[in-house]
């Protein structure tokens, strides 16, 4: 039996034995009655600026009666620990299975439900159009050192997926058994313990691409086989069924089931698909730019005289501008805060600008930086086929390209001037924006939809009376950003298949289905599970000798 203890409240500058003492006084007992403890959660008390807690929430177990002890101080913060309600037990369908599946895409949708699959025995065929994430790191850094991207390997395209170059959030707002499993994954590949139970986990980018890497050894070993530079060019369909795909308009690999986990930024694979007549539809956006402020002003703006406590980190924030406030009928809000992080390079296409933001383990840049972002509804798509988000956001994408000056700089400019309605001429401010492979200063205004420029404009203004500092004029916005969610959603069945081609499983962020790292992951094992609910483990193996892509058509014939 398990005991759960709620709001213990420490001092930030707390000692290991200060927790003992207060696990102590909570359950009124010695710690020698103490089997075991484990701490499952530990948030940031900030209400008070004069008195910043650390709140812990606590497990254990004793080696006395639990319930006595519990009963005996019949206090709220003091409860047995119901058991979780386990899920019901995954046993492989029967419905006969030729032939391994194929996972299209190496982000955490496609890697978790490979995971899954493989676990089971299953030994699908992982299919990335990027590089290994090793490889893609220096494409990455080449890009933004130089301004020469590679189309297929970027922040958006490789293993791991676009999360790889990110904050590494490990938040989310669905409420799912899973998410336990993919943290400890996670863990168990790499990612530092306190992931475990911090209350805004995070893993940066530095250590996820070495989780990444032993993500990738996991699968292996597991008999998956992961192909990358393997572009799915098109689905092989018959009489509404998937009986293969084409892989860099050439090999042919026979699958009657295909995990479809493209990310947000496939769109030549949405193009593709809908060419081919998968069900798709339209799905609002968000677009906005990114906004820098040194660090140290968010941290003395959300921490005030414990500014500087190297114990609480940096300092992040969410803000939210309703629909409806300051006479705006737009939401605008933040998104992907990147406490002590940096403004990317994410582009995915030639001669377009698309603006990210990554941060490390340590968050020690000195600078946060922000998506700012307005919504978008379907209205504002000019067209009514579902491919008319992309459109949309490619316009934009366009334009920044060209505004900035070619070469991916990026245009930028003052929250003053912003403010102003007047371009910038320089970018003079007490840092250095850190987007790469630099910016150009201008006015974003010329870049954006007017209804975007003002629902911003509101937004900031409100923002600086929450967090202090926020609109100040000295702050930098660089645009465009355009990547906060997919613009299509994959519509599924009851059997999370889609709703018009039979063995096609489309999942994650790229399907519509998730909004993060952590969601994408778990979508990737319902659909994994679903899939083993339905079919027997695969009667044939491909082997790795005719996955070369010089032989593999042959199986075909």
């Amino acid at each position: 039996m398990t005991i759960r203890l709620n709001n213990i409240k420490l001092n930030i500058d707390h000692s290991k034995s200060d927790l003992i003492n207060a696990i102590e006084k909570k359950l009124r007992i010695p710690f020698n009655k103490i089997k075991e403890y484990e701490i499952v959660r530990r948030s940031i008390d900030a209400r008070k600026k004069s008195n910043i807690k650390f709140v812990y929430q606590i497990e254990i177990t004793l080696n006395i009666d639990e319930k006595k002890v519990v009963n005996k101080i019949n206090h709220p913060d003091i409860q047995i620990v119901k058991p979780k309600k386990e899920l019901p037990e995954i046993l492989p369908g029967d419905k006969d299975l030729e032939y391994p599946p194929i996972v299209v895409g190496a982000g955490p949708a496609g890697l978790f439900a490979a995971l899954e699959l493989a676990k089971r025995g299953y030994k699908p065929i992982v299919l990335e159009r990027g590089r290994d994430v090793k490889q893609r790191y220096k494409d990455i850094l080449h890009f933004w050192k130089t301004g020469e991207l590679n189309v297929n390997s970027n922040v958006q395209f490789g293993e791991g997926g676009a999360g790889t170059f990110s904050d590494g959030k490990l938040t989310t707002r669905i409420k799912d058994s899973r998410i336990d499993r993919v943290i400890h994954t996670f863990v168990e590949a790499g990612a530092p313990r306190e992931i475990l139970y911090e209350h805004k986990p995070h893993i940066g980018t530095d250590y996820l691409r070495k989780v990444i890497y032993q993500l990738r050894k996991k699968l292996i070993e597991m008999g998956a086989t992961i192909k990358f530079e393997s572009l799915v060019t098109r689905l092989i369909v018959e009489e509404g069924k998937i009986v293969g795909v084409e892989v860099n308009n050439s090999v042919q690999i026979p699958a009657q089931v295909v995990l479809l986990a493209i990310g947000h930024s496939s769109r030549d694979t949405y193009e593709m698909l809908y060419e081919q007549g998968v069900k798709l539809q339209k799905k609002p956006l968000a677009i906005g730019a990114r906004i820098e402020h040194p660090q140290q002003l968010i941290n003395q703006a959300q921490y005030g005289p414990f500014a500087n406590a190297l114990q609480l980190g940096a300092a992040d924030y969410t803000l939210v501008k309703k629909a409806g406030d300051a006479n705006d009928d737009r939401a605008s809000y933040s998104f992907c805060m990147c406490p002590g992080g940096y403004v990317v390079a994410a582009a995915s296409e030639k001669e377009m600008v698309v603006t990210n933001g990554m941060s490390n383990f340590k968050r020690n840049s000195g600078i946060a930086n922000s998506a700012l972002v307005a919504t978008v509804s379907i209205d504002d798509f000019n067209g009514e086929d579902p491919l008319a988000g992309i459109r949309y956001l490619r316009k934009y994408e366009k334009k920044a390209y060209k505004l900035a000056g070619g070469g991916y700089k990026a245009p930028a400019q003052k929250v003053g001037d912003f403010l102003d309605g007047v371009p910038s001429n320089d970018l003079d401010v007490p840092f250095k924006p850190t987007y790469q492979p630099g910016v150009t200063p201008t006015d974003l205004r010329k870049i954006l939809p007017d209804y975007v420029g003002s629902s911003l404009e509101k937004a900031i203004v409100q923002f600086g009376k929450k967090i202090k500092g926020y609109d100040s004029r000295e702050a930098v916005l660089t645009g465009v950003e355009t990547r906060t969610s997919a613009p299509i959603r994959i519509p599924r069945n009851g059997d999370l298949q889609s709703e018009n081609i039979e063995g096609l499983y489309p999942t994650g962020e790229g399907a519509g289905y998730a909004g993060g790292i952590v969601s994408a992951a778990v979508d990737g094992i319902r659909v994994a599970e679903k899939l083993i609910q339905t079919y027997k483990i695969p009667k044939q193996s491909i082997e790795e000798e005719l996955l070369s892509w010089e032989n593999i058509s042959e199986l075909m014939e």
